[in-house]
């Protein structure tokens, strides 16, 4: 018999009762939050259960919600139960001023990379890894570029075709558009004079 969501979910609120919470299953993974302090002791727990079996670390990130005051970077663990195919996903907040959650190198040995990787992006503080530093990014950086704290667009750039990106122009990319892909003699005249 398959592992399903409500046997994984029964078995943790047994263990770890209301301390678990945001359940949700979006297209069917089983979803839901921990404390950031208890985030090994479910890891090792949903490791160690031999129903529960999740011994692959599929994936780990961060996300940043900047409107959640006191936890506003998330991090995202997707685990997989190999034996019956199934996956969930466990998140923990930290707060950005001191984003510290423990270290799960430990227990999953490919958490060291992705760790790195989440903490150069991110910022997050994983207590306990063997070496925490930044993998792709410059030593020399002093920001988290995927935190949400920068603006999308250089607002000061000149150099971009407002028609090319939907916004706005002539020639049926924005909200004028023109009969059966023709040109009025006003638009041909004002193209005329783009042409160099």
């Amino acid at each position: 018999m398959s592992l399903s969501n409500e046997t994984i979910q029964q078995k943790l609120t047994e263990k770890f009762g209301e301390a678990l919470t945001e359940w949700q299953q979006p297209y069917g993974m089983l979803t839901f939050t921990a404390p950031r302090d208890l985030n090994l002791k479910i890891l090792q727990h949903l490791f160690d259960d031999a129903e529960l079996g999740f011994r692959f670390l599929t994936d780990l990130q961060a996300v940043h919600y900047p409107e959640r005051k006191g936890e506003e970077l998330a991090v995202v663990y997707h685990l997989h139960n190999l034996r019956d195919n199934v996956r969930i996903r466990m998140k923990v907040f930290a707060p950005v001023e001191k984003p510290d959650v423990y270290s799960a190198t430990a227990l999953y040995a490919s958490a060291n990379f992705m760790e790195r990787e989440t903490y150069d992006f991110f910022g997050v503080n994983f207590v306990g890894h063997p070496n925490l530093i930044r993998i792709l990014n410059v030593d020399e950086m002093d920001y988290f570029p995927m935190r949400k704290e920068f603006p999308l667009e250089d607002q000061t750039r000149i150099d971009k075709d407002d028609e090319m990106f939907g916004r706005g122009g002539t020639l049926g990319f924005g909200t004028e558009k023109t009969t059966h892909g023709t040109l009025t003699e006003e638009n041909k005249h004002n193209e005329g004079e783009k042409i160099v």
